[in-house]
């Protein structure tokens, strides 16, 4: 049973975790948004690097590619919660149910990885030039969260003996 509750409280600090960055980037749009208008602009990285034929600079571009980045994180802070919530109400049920419940933290999780190692390593980090910049670079930051995730991800998905009755 204690792998079990321990699974419920990995969902529940993830999806909290999850739930407070969204609200942070709702409740202080600019900050946030000035990073993502960096990065997208290209404007921190080498000067005269190769790749600037990628900078985006364009305003709506920077505030829709913003207000992705925020869905995806309420996404991730969702699906954690209804998965927390899930697994919490089949703690006591067979290994069968308690598998079943596990669908919306493996969601969750997928969203988050999605976010922060696909959108900050993949397209910030790579894309736009993101590690070349001293400023604006959040790759470190976007590390620790998928790796949390990927890490809660691998030990949700080993299997739960039926509980003992």
């Amino acid at each position: 049973m204690i792998s079990r509750w321990s699974k419920v409280a990995m969902a529940l600090a993830l999806a909290l975790f999850a739930l407070i960055v969204t609200f942070d980037n709702l409740i202080d749009y600019g900050s946030n948004f000035a990073f993502v208008q960096h990065v997208l602009s290209m404007d921190t990285t080498f000067p005269g690097n190769a790749l600037m034929g990628r900078a985006i600079t364009l305003p709506l571009a920077w505030h829709v590619a913003y207000v992705a980045i925020i869905a995806g994180e309420g996404l991730t802070a969702l699906l954690l919660l209804l998965g927390a919530i899930e697994l919490w109400v089949a703690r006591h049920q067979s290994m069968a149910a308690f598998q079943r419940a596990k669908r919306f933290v493996i969601a969750g999780c997928t969203v988050g990885f999605l976010v922060w190692f696909f959108g900050f390593m993949v397209v910030g980090g790579e894309w736009f030039a993101m590690w070349q910049s001293k400023t604006w670079n959040g790759q470190e930051g976007a590390f620790r969260f998928y790796m949390a995730l990927l890490g809660a991800l691998v030990f949700v998905n080993q299997p739960d003996p039926d509980p003992d009755l």
